[in-house]
Parts: C-alpha cells; structure tokens; sequence
C-alpha cells in the first residue's frame, strides 16, 4: 500500500530517516533578455529560475488578480476545443502514479471540452476532497485564438511550440524531459524539486516502456519517501534543488535533469516550451535498443563495444573520426546534414527489420 503523506507514520519515517537532506534553493535571477539567455543560460547545463520573465503577459497579470480572472481570460479566449483530461479519485490526493499491483495507472483520461474543464475547475476551488484534474502538453493554437500573439515569450527555445498545462492541486511524479524546457506559471503556484541526471541510480526509475505519460518516472513518492524499500533516495536528496514559482516566474530545466513538480493552489495554469527541432531523433530508443543489443553480451565482449561507443559517439572529439577519410566517403560518419540523417534512418530501418 503506497503510504499516506499526511499520516503520523509518513512524517515521522521522513524525519527518522531524511536527516538534514533539505533542498538547496534553485538558483534564480530576474528577466533576461534573448542574448544573455543564449550567453550565459543554455550553455551552462544548470537549472535557473527567472523571477517574474513573462510578468507582462495578459494572461499572467489576470492570474494575479485570481483564479476567477485568470478563468474568465482563458474562457474569452478560448476556441473551446477538446482538451485531454488525467482524472484522478479524491483518494489518490493528487498524485497521479502507477497501481498498486504496477500493471496500469490510478488515473484515467477523458476527452472534453475545454470550456468544460474550466468549468469543473471553478466548481471544485472549495472542495475539501476534490477529484484530481489535470490536462498538459497541449498546443496553445489548439485552445486559444491568439495565445502567442498575446503572450508572446521574450525568450525562446528553438522551434518551440506553446503549450498549456491546467489542472487542480496535483503532483506530477519525478520526470525528465529529452529535450531543454522553459516553463512559466500563469496562474496558481508550481513547486519544482529537480535532481541532476547523475542521480538516476538514486531515484529507482520505473517501467521504461510502460510510463504514466511517456517518460519514465522515479518510483519514490516525493513527499513520503520510504527510505527502507528506497535506501539510496537518501543520497540524491542531497543533489536535490528546489523552488516555488508564482505567476511570471518562469524556470529554464535542461534536457534530462529530473524534475518533480507540485501544483499547489486549486486553479493552476503553465505554459511550457520545449526545444523541437525539425528532424531531430530522440536517443532514447537508442538506449532502449542497447538493452537488446549490448547489455547481455559476455562481459569482455561489451567491453569492447564500449570502446566503440566513447570513439564514434561520447568522447569530444567523436565528430572527428572520419577526418582520414575523403568527405564523399565518410557516409554516415560525416557531418550532420539532412541527407545524413535520411541515410542513417534507411540504414537503421534495414538493420532492424533483419533482426
């Protein structure tokens, strides 16, 4: 049974076994401008919140004034399409995860309107007990007649695309992103507690394949950590780095860093960005394929490939390999081009379909 969080037990197991392993604070400075957020931001690999980064945004400054006024700019807005909803039992207290036999969710999805959902919201902000909604990931000129326009970001993400997150108080379990994301809170409060990637060994990361929404996730409840069946969750609190955002804040969490995120008043809206570039190939299953391919191999022998690995793919200087070839030789060896990715894609296609 997963363990209540607001139970005696709960707490004095975290306090027993926790010690002083309290985040540190995410670092965090004011608005940026687009040359300093290249300058001095993407290229340090670090999480930073950027306090009050989109505070001139309509939908922002609505959201200040409360959930009532947030709703009614998102409702004059609004195309009132259909949305995805995760909708969670008041038993569940939020926290969308796995069952307890870990062969499906303690949630389901429902399609509707988006009107509708706002609705809903408005009628549940005094619940004591409410369901958990939550809908995410959703293009804005899916929902809204001129979200970009409006609240147009003074920072950016290459190729990115708008997309709103609403919901109740929920949490959403210890995640990662393949790709940089830039997330700014429209309405509510949004807590964030991040673990750098090195802490994956820490974290106890679940099923691979079967994912509540489409990353893996880290099988240890944040706010009731059971250090007995977790012993080495211990260990990543001390990387951990946290912070509570309000409406305008905005926070930059670099591709694979881990993020927990908390939403903590009973009308939350974020709007995200992540990095999509046009043809980019996520190396994820490339992973995924190693597991197949590698990881069972007689220990010498994946030693071996592993010599291969930090030559053609992870030491610095991998993209020079080939030099000692002529370019029109060098094939999928050469650099990053169209036509190179369209040859590696066709190689791999016919690698796999013989396996």
């Amino acid at each position: 049974m997963l363990s209540d969080p607001a139970s005696p037990d709960c707490q004095a197991l975290t306090q027993a076994t926790a010690g002083d392993a309290t985040p540190a604070s995410i670092a965090e400075r004011g608005p940026v401008d687009q040359a300093t957020f290249e300058r001095e931001i993407l290229p340090s690999y670090r999480p930073i919140v950027l306090r009050g980064q989109f505070q001139d945004w309509p939908a922002v400054q609505a959201g200040l004034d409360g959930h009532e006024a947030l709703a009614a700019y998102l409702l004059a807005h609004s195309l009132d399409s259909p949305i995805q909803v995760m909708i969670g039992q008041p038993n569940i207290k939020g926290r969308f995860f796995y069952n307890e036999d870990l062969d499906g969710v303690n949630f389901v999805h429902r399609e509707v309107r988006f009107m509708e959902l706002i609705a809903e919201l408005l009628r549940l902000v005094s619940s004591q007990r409410p369901p958990a909604l939550y809908a995410g990931s959703s293009a804005t000129n899916n929902h809204f007649d001129a979200w970009e326009q409006d609240n147009a970001s003074n920072i950016s993400l290459p190729e990115a695309t708008a997309r709103i997150w609403i919901g109740n108080a929920i949490s959403v379990a210890t995640h990662f992103d393949t790709s940089n994301n830039l997330a700014c809170v429209v309405g509510g409060e949004r807590r964030f507690t991040l673990f750098p990637p090195t802490q994956i060994e820490n974290l106890y990361v679940g099923p691979l394949e079967m994912t509540l929404a489409g990353q893996p996730t880290s099988m240890v409840n944040l706010d009731c950590p059971d250090f007995e069946r977790y012993p080495r969750f211990s260990e990543a609190l001390r990387f951990a780095q946290s912070a509570t955002l309000g409406p305008g804040d905005a926070i930059f969490i670099p591709a694979l860093w881990w993020h927990h995120v908390a939403s903590m008043s009973p009308f939350n809206v974020l709007v995200n960005y992540w990095s999509e570039p046009a043809g980019r190939v996520g190396a994820f299953p490339a992973m995924v394929h190693a597991l197949l391919a590698i990881r069972e191999l007689d220990p010498n022998e994946r030693a071996a490939w592993k010599h291969w690995f930090d030559h053609y793919v992870f030491q610095d200087r991998a993209a020079e390999v080939a030099n000692h070839l002529p370019v029109t030789s060098r094939g999928v060896l050469g650099q990053p081009t169209a036509a190179r990715a369209a040859k590696i894609l066709a190689y791999l296609t016919r690698a796999l379909s013989r396996s």
